[in-house]
């Protein structure tokens, strides 16, 4: 594996730990941030996968864009769409005032993040464990 895939990985792994850290708190949860960093997780594994392949990707939040252009190598990722596109709107979608998470949405973030760090880390050959 390239250093920097190996890179974009720690980062994914680093939003993996806060999502699911943020998740479990009992006393004022922040669902906000578990969906914004299933986002950012799984954006980042996307690019990871990316990297790895050689495949120049664009500066964007829209996993449905880093998917597409992953399908070319991994044609059998198409079950991620949905996925993909639940996540993307996280990116900036609670990031201001006047829309909020609740903990339904969050646990379909999760949900949807988990999916799409399996499947890439199976490409990998990384442990899928939580």
């Amino acid at each position: 594996m390239k250093p920097i895939t190996q890179e974009w990985i720690e980062k994914a792994e680093g939003d993996w730990a806060t999502l699911r850290r943020e998740y479990r708190v009992r006393k004022k949860p922040n669902y906000d941030a578990v969906c914004f960093h299933a986002q950012q997780c799984a954006e980042k594994y996307l690019k990871a996968r990316l990297q790895e392949a050689s495949i120049h990707f664009a500066k964007t939040h829209n996993l449905v864009i880093l998917l597409n252009d992953l399908l070319l190598i991994e044609p059998s990722w198409t079950n991620l769409h949905g996925s993909s596109a639940s996540l993307t709107v996280y990116a900036v979608k609670f990031r201001y005032p006047g829309d909020k998470s609740d903990k339904l949405e969050a646990k379909e973030a999760v949900r949807h993040c988990r999916l799409i760090r399996k499947t890439v880390r199976q490409t990998f050959n990384l442990s899928t464990d939580d």
